[in-house]
């Protein structure tokens, strides 16, 4: 039976009271904080860097997860993992070396992950299995909060799960399967039943008064599952 984990994205927080938001997510129920990273570069956005990840660090009793959108990514990944991530995901693209920057993320004490925007291939995996603890599947493409799911997803998401379990089957240990990208509660079901255990919600649960509320619904979806 898989284990399904809710991250909130901190994007769609109110920044201005960033530590009171973390804490008062995981006290409705998350179980990870999903930290959004944009360099507008890779992407036309601008956020946040490793100072603000230091900084709520102690009001996170959630592990952190980082999804780096940047590029180049290794500097950035080793000052997260200095700052207290716990989770750094990157996308292949961005890297010039793929196995060498999951490498340095994991000596430095971090899980990592990839990252797949709707029009990238799944390939990349084909040769970096053994170094991967998360694969991330983007439902929008990347670079702005509150976007659309994306429904073709749904079939990269079966395919990620097919390769996951087919990799785990023969040689052990645990690969995760987050989903980032307009998952709410009426659609959370049908992203796990095609194969993701970790779900990123960012104005889904931020853009409401009641957290827990949403974050319930949301469990209540998934427990049909089980």
């Amino acid at each position: 039976m898989r284990t399904f984990r809710i991250a909130p994205s901190i994007l769609s927080a109110d920044f201005s009271c960033l530590g009171q938001e973390v804490r008062d997510v995981i006290a409705a129920g998350a179980d990870i904080i999903h930290f959004d990273v944009m360099d507008n570069h890779y992407v036309p956005n601008l956020t946040i860097g490793p100072m603000v990840c230091e900084a709520i660090r102690p009001h996170s009793a959630a592990p952190i997860d980082v999804h780096l959108m940047v590029k180049p990514v290794d500097s950035l990944a080793a000052a997260f993992a200095k700052a207290g991530a716990d989770i750094i995901t990157f996308h292949p693209e961005a890297s010039e070396h793929v196995d060498r920057t999951l490498g340095l993320i994991k000596d430095a004490g971090c899980k990592a992950g990839l990252v797949f925007n709707p029009a990238t291939s799944l390939s990349y995996l084909d040769h970096v299995m053994d170094k991967i603890d998360m694969v991330l599947i983007m439902s929008v493409n990347p670079g702005f909060g509150g976007q659309k799911f994306i429904p073709h997803a749904l079939d990269k998401v079966r395919e990620a799960r097919r390769r996951i379990d087919e990799y785990t089957a023969k040689h052990g240990g645990e690969i995760w399967l987050e989903v980032d990208g307009g998952i709410k509660a009426d659609n959370i079901r049908a992203v796990a039943e095609a194969g993701a255990d970790t779900f990123v919600a960012g104005s889904a649960i931020y853009g409401q008064d009641n957290y827990k509320t949403v974050i319930d619904a949301m469990r209540a979806e998934l427990a049909q599952l089980s």
